[in-house]
């Protein structure tokens, strides 16, 4: 099948950087054009997007960044938001043991409001991120993200919906009505969004770093919050809280090494299951959006959804089998489990309630480092609440635990959250061949294992990768993008397959690929607001001057 791309690629030399907001594009820029690297370029746009996505990630928030370093190592930068310590498996009251219910509670507690905050890992993790790796001060990385909350920024039309949408929930916390809905009324398109509490919190952590949090005057706004709103979270959670580097899941497809998230992350696990099951068939001379192609890829999918329903936890409280599920050999087993004519009836529901409100930035420099990195506050806008005096949305990530004890998810002292992230790096010969992410919660891996396929095995074009119709399924019905043909729709059908029509599966991919003679070339889907930006040029020659000077050389 054919489609239209809707957006351009750019190219550049210099580093290139994909977000899913404009202004955080930008500010990667300008940290490559201050002489940083991808390091410094992605932690300071995510300090934007905090500011110009706020509905998405936030300081007090978690995520997992995937990165390649120049020298070759590879590593898992681990900010998940973690259980606090004063909660049990017993913590909440759910209001049913059957779905869609199933992960709710009386009050919706572990929903909105200060007992749905989790220990929040993003800001740590940043910082540490930046001062291993990065060149810059982190006062100059902070800047373009203080520069917008002190001077405000226009609102897209996307997170004026945004806000529209959650409204009703926002109303329960003056604070946080007072910003995004002054007088009742929610801001608009087009209104000019200024975050001055918020701006000082950046200042102090500009000055102070990450311990700035629970010192001085943003401390003592903090610490008034958490001892006086109810929240699980406490001070000494904050001051425990700890970064996990940890070593990337490995596959191979097709002669490319697969480097994604391990657990508690299940996209890396998953990308690579999937393509495990593929890579035998061959998948491009099927076609791109055929009916045999995409079914295949479909029963692909339910398998290794199966999987991370079972299995996929923190590693620190239950045993994942990781090496086992990453395995040629067990693809060779599971295989055998897909009918290449019939839906298979294997039914894997996935009891989450992760959030498909995220944001991921890919970033990469002309040196070799690259980036992809996955962040949120879980559901638009987190907790719905703002820490009082200090302009920062923390995170629902108390959601995403079963409140039903003795379960795989369920709540623990310390558990970290489970999380679909798929930030994935792909080399070629030891090198950078792409790098790509995505927001969706649980429909990210079959999304971003999709943009892989579309690279390697229908040799797509980076735009046409990334925007390309995507399919995804967790056992019961399939969701198919509209600008899939029906004809298809009704082949798969008559397989077996139950087709639920969509507008769009998960959210806006961001990717670079690595071309010949140092050329990097980045792409945004539609999905999105998605922006990427390159920087190409660099410094003049050396010993170039402006005016010649006769005493170097001989004058003719």
């Amino acid at each position: 099948m054919s489609f239209t791309c809707e957006k351009g690629a750019v190219t550049g030399t210099r580093g290139v950087a994909v977000t899913n907001h404009p202004l955080a594009s930008a500010a990667a820029m300008e940290m490559f054009a201050a002489g940083g690297n991808a390091f410094d370029a992605t932690v300071s746009a995510l300090f934007a997007l905090t500011v110009v996505e706020p509905m998405m990630v936030g300081i007090f928030g978690g995520g997992a960044s995937v990165v390649h370093l120049a020298n070759g190592e590879t590593h898992v930068y681990d900010g998940l938001a973690t259980a606090p310590s004063s909660t049990r498996p017993d913590s909440y009251t759910p209001i049913a043991d059957v779905w869609p219910d199933y992960m709710e509670t009386k009050g919706r507690e572990n929903r909105v409001g200060p007992r749905a905050i989790a220990v929040p890992g993003n800001l740590i993790a940043w910082c540490e991120m930046a001062e291993r790796h990065g060149r810059l001060p982190l006062p100059q990385l902070l800047g373009p993200a203080i520069r917008h909350a002190e001077e405000g920024f226009i609102l897209s039309p996307y997170l004026a919906t945004c806000i529209q949408e959650i409204s009703p929930d926002l109303l329960l916390d003056p604070a946080i009505a007072g910003i995004f809905v002054p007088g009742g009324m929610p801001l608009k398109a087009g209104d000019r969004l200024v975050q001055a509490d918020y701006a000082r919190t950046l200042r102090a952590i500009a000055e102070g770093g990450a311990g700035a949090l629970l010192e001085g005057q943003l401390g003592a706004h903090l610490r008034a919050f958490l001892e006086q709103s109810g929240t699980w979270v406490s001070e000494e959670d904050i001051r425990n809280y700890r970064v996990i580097r940890r070593e990337p899941v490995r596959g191979t497809y097709r002669g490319h090494e697969i480097i994604g998230p391990p657990p508690p992350c299940s996209g890396g696990v998953q990308a690579v299951q999937v393509l495990n099951l593929l890579e035998p068939s061959d998948v491009g001379a099927g076609g791109f959006g055929t009916e045999a192609t995409l079914h295949r890829l479909i029963e692909a999918l339910k398998i290794a959804a199966a999987d991370r329903l079972a299995v996929t936890a923190d590693p620190d409280f239950v045993d994942v089998p990781t090496d086992r599920l990453i395995s040629k050999a067990y693809a060779d087993e599971r295989r055998g489990d897909i009918d290449p004519d019939r839906a298979h009836q294997q039914v894997a529901r996935i009891l989450t309630n992760e959030s498909a409100n995220t944001t991921h930035v890919t970033v990469a420099d002309h040196e070799g480092n690259v980036v992809t990195s996955t962040q949120t506050i879980n559901s638009l806008f987190g907790a719905r609440v703002i820490i009082p005096g200090t302009g920062i949305i923390p995170n629902n990530y108390m959601y995403l635990f079963d409140p039903h004890p003795g379960k795989a998810l369920s709540l623990a002292p310390g558990k970290r959250i489970t999380s679909g992230i798929t930030a994935l790096i792909a080399r070629r010969g030891g090198k950078p061949a792409f790098a790509l992410g995505l927001p969706g919660a649980h429909r990210i891996p079959a999304s971003a294992t999709q943009g892989v396929i579309n690279l390697i095995d229908h040799g797509m074009s980076l735009q046409e990768a990334v925007e390309a119709p995507r399919v995804f399924t967790w056992g019961q019905e399939v969701e198919i993008e509209d600008s899939i043909p029906q004809p298809v729709r009704d082949a798969l059908a008559a397989r077996g397959h139950r087709i639920a029509p969509v507008a769009h599966v998960a959210g806006g991919m961001g990717a670079i690929r690595f071309l010949d003679n140092g050329v990097m070339e980045g792409a945004a889907c539609w999905r999105a607001d998605g922006v990427p930006m390159a920087a190409g040029g660099g410094p003049a020659r050396a010993d170039t001057s402006f005016w010649p000077d006769p005493r170097r050389g001989k004058i003719y």
